[in-house]
């Protein structure tokens, strides 16, 4: 679906809304250059712009879901400049799938290191398989994993993501599950199965409700406890009065299915 870089990065949509976004940089462990972040950060300008999308599914080619940035290129240009822009890149296609209007799941099989597990981190929800494996190694080169510490810090406890940050060290699928950065670990044949039920669980919800409740979701975390209530408050009543939710409501009172636009 993307004209820029199409072997960086394969975008497919079904009638359902559903968008397969995969990483294609296997022979590098689907490392983040800047030219994947550019393709990607299309293919989610993409889904941005599809009135019918539904749903984000984000997976990656090969042993490895994704190893972080591309260290080769980024010695290659030791400048201040170059990396401040590098840097601002990735942290805007990061947000980019907190500001999707539909959920994001990260089908993960294989490593997710660094800027790498940070995408783990930043998608709406995450499916594992058990032979994944998860860091924020930048530490053991001299480069504290910064960026990622902002996605790591908003998904698990604070104690949790410094020892990630400040150790390198690797969890296991499992004890990333006990820790809040994924949502399920499946063995590897059963991940596209496991994926799917969030899927078809996702489509059979209103496209508005969804799009109204994410934005609050990642908003309130921000906000002191009032201001976040607050919010809530409008946003539901706003919620309230669209149609589906009057619909939905209404359904209910008649002991019947619920009769959504498409």
């Amino acid at each position: 679906m993307t004209d820029a870089t199409p072997a960086l990065i394969q975008h497919t949509t079904d009638p359902h809304g559903v968008h397969q976004i995969r990483l294609n940089r296997p022979d590098v462990f689907n490392a983040l250059s800047s030219e994947v972040m550019t393709a990607l950060q299309q293919s989610l300008d993409v889904v941005t712009k599809d009135p019918c999308a539904r749903v984000v599914v984000l997976s990656a080619q090969g042993k490895a879901f994704c190893a972080g940035h591309d260290l080769r290129e980024m010695r290659a240009s030791p400048s201040l400049a170059y990396y401040q822009a590098l840097f601002h890149q990735c942290s805007r296609m990061m947000m980019s799938l907190q500001r999707l209007p539909v959920p994001v799941i990260a089908a993960v099989n294989g490593i997710a290191t660094a800027a790498g597990c940070q995408l783990v981190a930043m998608c709406d929800l995450a499916v594992a398989s058990h032979t994944s494996k998860f860091a924020v190694s930048g530490v053991n080169l001299g480069l504290f994993c910064s960026t990622p510490s902002v996605a790591l810090s908003r998904n698990m406890s604070r104690k949790a993501a410094f020892e990630m940050l400040v150790t390198g060290d690797f969890i296991t699928a499992e004890q990333a599950l006990v820790k809040g950065l994924v949502n399920a670990v499946v063995a590897p044949e059963a991940l596209d199965t496991a994926v799917q039920r969030y899927v078809d669980s996702i489509l059979m919800k209103p496209r508005t409700a969804i799009a109204i409740g994410k934005r609050l979701f990642y908003e309130q975390l921000e906000q002191p406890m009032d201001d976040a209530y607050a919010n809530a408050e409008h946003t539901m009543a706003c919620n309230m009065m669209d149609y589906t939710a009057l619909e939905g409501v209404q359904a209910f009172i008649e002991k019947r299915n619920p009769i959504w636009k498409a």
